[in-house]
C-alpha cells in the first residue's frame, strides 16, 4: 500500500487555518507526494473530466463529427486521462478512495452531457457561420 497519498485518517483537516480556508495550492495537481481526501480528489477529476468534454466537443462540433463512435471515442480519450491522473501522475492507491469504478465515474454523467451540448452548440455556430459567409460573398441569395 502506497502511503501518505490516501484519505487522512487521523481526521485533521489542513483545509483550516484560524477559522478560514486556506487557499488550494494548483502546485499540489501534480505532486505524488501530495494527500488528498476523498472530496479534494473527486472535485479535481470531476473538473478536469468537464475541461476535456468541452475541448472534446468543441472540436467534435466544428470538426463535425457525427455517430456514437465518436461518443464513445470521447468517453475513452476522457477515461484514459482521468485514470492517468491519478495512477500515473499522483500515484494515489484507489482502494482507498472507493477503487477503480469510482474514480473513473467522477463527473462521467456531466461531461457527457457537457459533451454533447459543446458538440451541438459549436456546430449550430459553425453553420452559422457559414451561412453568414455564404452570404456575404454572394453565393446565396
Amino acid at each position: 500500500m502506497k502511503e501518505g497519498k490516501s484519505v487522512k485518517s487521523n481526521g485533521q483537516q489542513h483545509n483550516h487555518h484560524n477559522g478560514h480556508l486556506s487557499p488550494f495550492k494548483f502546485a499540489k495537481l501534480l505532486d505524488p507526494e501530495a494527500s488528498w481526501d476523498k472530496d479534494q480528489l473527486g472535485d479535481v477529476l470531476h473538473w478536469i473530466r468537464q475541461a476535456v468534454a468541452l475541448i472534446c466537443g468543441l472540436i467534435w462540433g466544428f470538426i463535425p463529427l457525427v455517430g456514437g463512435i465518436w461518443i464513445i471515442l470521447f468517453l475513452a480519450i476522457s477515461s484514459g486521462i482521468i485514470y492517468g491522473y491519478y495512477a500515473i501522475i499522483l500515484k494515489v492507491d484507489e482502494e482507498d478512495f472507493g477503487g477503480h469504478g469510482a474514480l473513473l465515474q467522477e463527473g462521467l454523467f456531466a461531461s457527457i452531457t457537457l459533451f454533447l451540448v459543446a458538440c451541438m452548440d459549436s456546430g449550430i455556430q459553425l453553420g452559422a457561420l457559414l451561412i453568414g459567409w455564404w452570404h456575404q460573398l454572394g453565393f446565396y441569395h
